[in-house]
């Protein structure tokens, strides 16, 4: 099992030093489960795949409806 700290790459021994009393989270040492790591600013990512929905709509129609035209009917008079 590896160090809960992100700067640590050690691994846990038979102790393992936890921050509260439900913590999840296990440190290899008491100074890694003390230091003070700041968060990582997440980074804003352009969607680049659409959603299941606009996908939908950004497929072709494979059988588009014809457009009518206006035509003149013409019969002989009688």
């Amino acid at each position: 099992m590896k160090c809960s700290n992100p700067e640590c790459n050690r691994g846990i021994g038979l102790v393992a030093y936890r921050r509260g009393w439900f913590s999840k989270r296990r440190y290899c040492s008491k100074h890694c489960r003390d230091a003070f790591v700041a968060v990582a600013p997440k980074l804003r990512q352009e969607r680049s795949a659409p959603t299941h929905f606009e996908w939908l709509f950004l497929q072709p129609i494979e059988n588009p409806q014809l457009r009518l035209k206006p035509v003149v009917v013409r019969t002989k008079a009688h």
